[in-house]
């Protein structure tokens, strides 16, 4: 039988999130790939855990591990993932263990667990139906304001993960790209005692002093209430279809910039 990495979550606060599952994984795979040893360590020791191999995955050392890992693999061992806090490969390590496992007759599987970005969306108050996860954003130039022009206009629900030294920057950011009245969801220390959820607008919300790491939960773009004619949406695929995009493609492209149900749009291109 093939080998198995695993990803784990792991508690983002409250150790007693740590499922009975993720235990029996990590006291039983060959090596725990983590961010920080110290830190795992003593998660490891309060569960019981003893005796277990730990190697440093982080962003500057996974790509290093991965034929560490998949030789261990290959020798019939298994092997477990964890970030320092919620799910491995989400803005933490494992991406890159997993894409290149996911190549072999190896397995990937998960213990799927906390996830700092879905708690604090189901605790928002916002949509929840449609959303897009952006983890950090750039800390400046150029990128981080095609980004931010980008979110000014997204209509899924925006969640964002943000350090304290930056927060207060980020939300004015925010302000001046979806304008002060976009509602907003500021979770911090979810999980733990201080856990504490700012529900306000991008212009009047106030995080006082910033502690703890933040996720932001930011409305989406509203929905122009005058719906485009049919005459609108067969110039948008003409156009689409004329840069090279298949009658399909553009008609999926046509219905997220409209707003349009994507069968609607596509009975459109057929006509055309």
């Amino acid at each position: 039988m093939s080998s198995t990495l695993w990803l784990v979550a792991t508690p983002i606060g409250n150790l007693g999130d740590l499922q009975p599952r993720a235990i029996e994984i990590l006291d039983t795979v060959d090596l725990v790939c983590c961010e920080d040893t110290r830190r795992t360590g003593l998660l490891l020791h309060n569960a019981g855990i003893k005796a277990t191999r730990m190697a440093v995955c982080n962003e500057h050392t996974e790509h290093d591990l991965v034929d560490r890992v998949l030789r261990l693999l290959d020798e019939g061992g298994d092997v477990a993932v964890v970030s320092d806090a919620g799910t491995p490969g989400v803005s933490d390590p494992g991406e890159r263990l997993v894409r290149a496992v996911a190549d072999t007759v190896h397995r990937v599987s998960a213990v799927p667990g906390p996830s700092a970005a879905v708690m604090a969306l189901t605790i928002s108050g916002l949509d929840t139906s449609r959303f897009v996860f952006e983890g950090f954003l750039p800390r400046k130039g150029r990128d981080r304001a095609m980004l931010l022009a980008d979110l000014a206009t997204e209509r899924r629900t925006i969640i964002l993960y943000e350090a304290p030294p930056r927060v207060a920057n980020t939300l004015a950011d925010l302000a001046d790209a979806c304008g002060p009245d976009r509602r907003v969801a500021v979770a911090r220390e979810l999980t733990k005692v201080h856990e504490e959820v700012v529900r306000a607008t991008l212009g009047t919300v106030d995080i006082g002093e910033p502690r703890g790491e933040y996720v932001l939960v930011i409305e989406g773009a509203p929905v122009d209430d005058d719906p485009v004619s049919d005459d609108e949406v067969r110039e948008l695929l003409a156009d689409a279809i004329a840069s090279g995009l298949s009658k399909r493609d553009a008609a999926a492209e046509v219905a997220d910039r409209t707003g349009r149900p994507k069968r609607a749009v596509y009975q459109l291109s057929l006509e055309s």
